[in-house]
C-alpha cells in the first residue's frame, strides 16, 4: 500500500510517500481501508520530534473508512462498516490497524469527510464545553484561535448552549469567520490587547471560562480576564507550554481554577466514545454543527498539508485523501 513514512524528525520534507507493506491486524484490532485521514498539530509534533515515536512511522491519528478485515477477538465491528476514529497512529495511508474499540460507526446522514473533520477538533469542542468546564447558558466564555479547528466548533457550541462568546483570532478575515461561527465579539489580537479588551467588554468582571489552546503566549494574561473562581481550561500549547506555575498565584488572581486537558481522557471508554461522537454526529446531521473543511489534499502532498498547517493562513480543516 501507498502510504507517508517519517524515517528521521524534521520538518514537512521528511514526510515521503513510500509503498509498504498492508497492517496486519492483532486479536484486538480491525484493519481499515482510509477514505479520508485528517491533518492535525499533533501530527507535526510528531513529525518534527517534540512528541516521540520509534522510527520509522507513518503519521497520522484521525481518518474515516471502511473495515476490511477483524481480528480473531474482534467483536464491536464488522467488515464492511464505515467507521471514524481518532487516536490511531498511521492514518496517513491506504489503510491503517486500529483498536476496534477506538472505531465509532459513522451514519448515512455523515459523509467520508464530515466523519474526518469531526473526529479530533468536534470531540475536543464537546468535551470543552461539556465537561471540563461544563458551559452554561448566560456565562461568558474566551475562545482563544476562535478561527481554528477546535475554536470555529466550539464557539457554534457555546452559543447553542446561551453562552455569549468572545473570541481571539489573528487578522480580519479570521474574525469574520469567528462571528459567522457566532461569536459575540471578536479581538484582534495582532491589533488588540485581548487582556485590556476583555476587562472592557465585561466592564471590569472578566470570563467564567477561558478555553486555550494556544499554551505559553496567553498564559498570563489569561489569569487576569477571569471572574473570581473562573476556569482556564489548557488544552493545547501551539505556541510552547506553560512554564511551571505556583498555585499561590491562582489564589491571588481570584481562587482560580485550572486545568490541563487531553481528549483520550474524555473519551476513556468505548461507552464515552460512541456517546459523545453521536452527540456530535447528531448535531452536523441535523445542520446545527457546521464543519468547515479548508482544503483536501492528495495523500502525496502531505508535506504541503503541514506546511500550509504551520503557516496558519488556512481557517478550518485539512484533509489528506488516499
Amino acid at each position: 500500500m501507498k502510504a507517508i513514512r517519517v524515517q528521521r524528525t524534521g520538518g514537512p520534507e521528511v514526510m515521503e510517500l513510500a509503498e509498504v507493506a498492508v497492517p496486519q491486524p492483532k486479536p484486538n484490532e480491525a484493519l481499515v481501508k482510509v477514505s479520508v485521514a485528517g491533518v492535525n498539530s499533533i501530527d507535526g509534533h510528531f513529525r518534527d520530534g517534540s512528541l516521540r515515536t520509534p522510527l520509522p512511522f507513518i503519521p497520522g491519528q484521525e481518518g474515516s473508512g471502511i473495515v476490511s478485515a477483524v481480528g480473531s477477538q474482534t467483536k464491536t465491528v464488522k467488515v464492511g462498516d464505515r467507521v471514524a476514529w481518532s487516536g490511531s497512529l498511521g492514518s496517513y495511508a491506504e489503510y491503517v490497524a486500529a483498536t476496534a474499540d477506538s472505531l465509532v460507526p459513522v451514519p448515512a446522514t455523515i459523509t467520508d469527510q464530515q466523519a474526518a473533520a469531526a473526529m479530533m477538533h468536534g470531540l475536543t469542542a464537546h468535551y470543552l464545553a461539556n465537561d471540563a468546564h461544563k458551559l452554561k447558558a448566560g456565562e461568558t466564555a474566551l475562545v482563544h484561535a476562535a478561527a481554528g479547528g477546535v475554536g470555529l466548533l466550539l464557539v457554534q457550541m457555546a452559543r447553542a448552549i446561551g453562552a455569549r462568546v468572545i473570541g481571539t483570532a489573528s487578522s480580519e478575515e479570521k474574525a469574520k469567520l469567528a462571528r459567522e461561527a457566532g461569536a459575540d465579539e471578536v479581538i484582534i489580537f495582532t491589533k488588540q490587547d485581548f487582556e485590556t479588551e476583555v476587562k472592557r467588554l465585561t466592564g471590569g468582571k472578566g470570563v467564567d471560562v477561558v478555553y486555550d489552546g494556544v499554551g505559553m503566549a496567553t498564559f498570563e494574561k489569561n489569569l487576569n480576564v477571569m471572574r473570581l473562581r473562573g476556569m482556564l481550561v489548557i488544552y493545547g500549547m501551539s505556541s510552547g507550554p506553560v512554564p511551571p506555575v505556583d498555585p499561590a498565584k491562582l489564589s491571588e488572581k481570584g481562587s482560580l481554577y485550572m486545568a490541563r486537558t487531553t481528549l483520550a481522557h474524555f473519551t476513556a471508554t468505548r461507552e464515552e466514545l460512541l456517546a459523545r461522537t453521536g452527540a456530535l454526529f447528531a448535531m452536523i446531521a441535523d445542520g446545527k454543527l457546521k464543519l468547515r473543511i479548508a482544503k483536501t489534499y492528495p495523500l502525496a502532498e502531505a508535506p504541503q498539508a503541514h506546511q500550509d498547517m504551520e503557516a496558519r493562513k488556512l481557517a478550518g480543516k485539512l484533509l489528506l485523501i488516499p
